[in-house]
């Protein structure tokens, strides 16, 4: 019977050249085995095929959503793959969201002039989703190039401009290309139907709005969570639910716009009728997955959850949050501070969040930089660009929060819901209200 000895060389084997010498020391060969009858089996030298796999344009495991286009290309969108089949959608789901995002809305967002009207051109039969990708596409219309022809050499501070070429090593100038803002078209049209899906299947609420501009800021717990509306959130254009304080942040942004300089802000998220048991332990915590989908955002600098980091400054007693029976027989929290979830996993509650933007990094003021051939210089931005991104970025975070819900929605689904629930611990996800009956996912 022939023998086989792989050739991989281990660490401390003999080589082929020690075989029968006297270096092989205390190696006893059998004494069946003759060199006659040994066969060395050699694999064909092949080069190793190395595989890359592009990332950081798709987000989502079960729901994915695959951006695509830049700021001054011929147009952008997204690709939706995984949609339920058999939900009513059309374009102008997706245009509402879509006009709440575009430039050129306000004195106090960018000057660009674009309709960012969409077109569905797959995934679409009769009025309802089939299961497979729809792609997303708006155009491109009022591109201007040549103002970003002093940034083709000189980096913006605090801008994507340098990291980019660290990067890749080389970029689309024009715009900022994949940086700019306006690749969140593709979130917001995926995220349009995120929330319809959430609305639909459990009467889920997915509401953003305006909480800080510089240094206006409204007073904690100044908003009811419970009942603010979009109609109010939508009153005026800086997208605050208190008038008195809108009219002040507006004044904020109005004071640097004429200066050719930029602010910051927040943005404060809720969401109403949560199913209980989104999200899981350990790496995919529900705040965690929320988390990474609202810094992956433009201009995000930070996130806080329920209480954040205001939660530091209390006792235990002081932070739980105690729980009780309602009217309904259902187990609630009296207070949440745990901002809707424990553990990872949602309790029922009403979800928080807030996040953070910087100031616009491209602005109309001298400032000290670099050239990309190394050399020190002065650099005056020119472009059309928001003073302050908070206003349109509302229903920015409100689509990725969607987009991480109903991918969670679908995890659990998947998991949890294949045989009947425990129905002394568990409830069912499907909401009861009037929406819910006209669609069956």
């Amino acid at each position: 019977m022939a023998s086989f000895v792989p050739t991989k060389q281990f660490l401390g084997a003999p080589s082929s050249s020690d075989v029968g010498s006297s270096r092989l020391g205390s190696l006893q060969l059998p004494s069946k085995l003759s060199f006659s009858n040994l066969h060395i089996l050699s694999r064909p030298s092949h080069p190793k095929r190395l595989e890359i796999q592009a990332a950081g344009s798709t987000y989502g495991n079960y729901f994915r959503v695959t951006t695509f286009g830049e700021s001054h290309g011929g147009g952008v969108g997204c690709v939706i793959d995984g949609c339920p089949p058999r939900l009513p959608l059309s374009e102008s789901d997706m245009q509402v969201e879509l006009d709440r995002r575009r430039p050129g809305q306000s004195r106090i967002t960018t000057p660009r002039k674009e309709t960012d009207t969409c077109k569905i051109s797959s995934g679409i039969a009769d009025g309802m989703t089939t299961g497979s990708p729809i792609k997303v596409e708006v155009p491109n219309t009022d591109q201007r190039g040549n103002d970003y022809s002093e940034m083709s050499q000189a980096y913006r501070p605090s801008h994507a401009d340098a990291t980019y070429d660290f990067k890749y090593g080389v970029r689309s100038v024009q715009g900022g290309g994949r940086s700019s803002a306006r690749e969140t078209i593709g979130r917001v049209a995926a995220g349009a139907v995120a929330k319809k899906i959430l609305k639909l299947y459990s009467g889920t609420e997915v509401l953003a709005y305006v909480s800080q501009v510089h240094q206006v800021v409204l007073p904690e717990d100044w908003i009811d969570h419970q009942t603010v509306t979009l109609e109010q959130i939508e009153s005026n254009i800086v997208r605050c639910p208190d008038p008195e304080y809108a009219e002040k942040m507006i004044a904020a942004i109005d004071a640097v716009r004429v200066r050719g300089d930029s602010v910051g802000g927040v943005v404060t998220c809720i969401v109403r009728n949560v199913p209980r048991g989104l999200g899981t332990p350990v790496f995919d915590k529900l705040e965690a997955e929320l988390a990474k989908a609202c810094m992956s955002l433009p201009a995000t600098k930070g996130f806080e959850f329920g209480s954040g980091f205001g939660g530091t400054f209390m006792t235990g007693s002081e932070h739980n949050d105690e729980f009780y029976m309602d009217e309904h027989g259902r187990i609630r929290t009296r207070t949440n501070r745990s901002g809707g979830i424990q553990g990872g996993i949602s309790n029922g509650e009403v979800i928080n969040m807030k996040i953070a933007f910087k100031p616009t990094s491209t602005i109309a003021r001298k400032q000290q930089t670099v050239t990309r051939d190394k050399h020190d210089t002065e650099l005056i931005a020119r472009g059309r660009h928001d003073p302050c991104v908070v206003p349109r970025a509302v229903p920015m975070v409100e689509a990725m929060v969607a987009l991480a819900l109903v991918d969670q929605l679908m995890a659990h689904y998947a998991q949890c819901m294949l045989f009947p629930i425990n129905p002394a611990l568990q409830e069912p996800l499907q909401s009861s209200t009037p929406e819910s009956a006209e669609v069956t996912l």
